[in-house]
């Protein structure tokens, strides 16, 4: 028996631009980016299923936040 509730899936990822990452150190995710990818993904008919944050080294000294969001329809 097959519970899936999804047919398929599609993973993104939304990053933060590393210049905001060396100017100001650290910098806040791209919040209209992600309510803009997130709107469009949603009006073709795919859920959030999961997100999570990642940190990422950039560079020597800096670091960089992305967003990974899972969707599913």
């Amino acid at each position: 028996m097959n519970d899936n509730k999804y047919q398929e899936y599609k993973v993104i990822r939304i990053s933060e631009s590393g210049c905001s990452a060396v100017l100001f150190g650290s910098a806040n995710l791209p919040l209209k980016k992600i309510n803009s990818v997130l709107n469009k993904n949603g009006a073709e008919g795919w859920q959030v299923v999961f997100q999570l944050v990642e940190t990422k080294r950039l560079w020597l000294f800096w670091t960089r936040e992305s967003m990974i969001v899972t969707f599913g329809r």
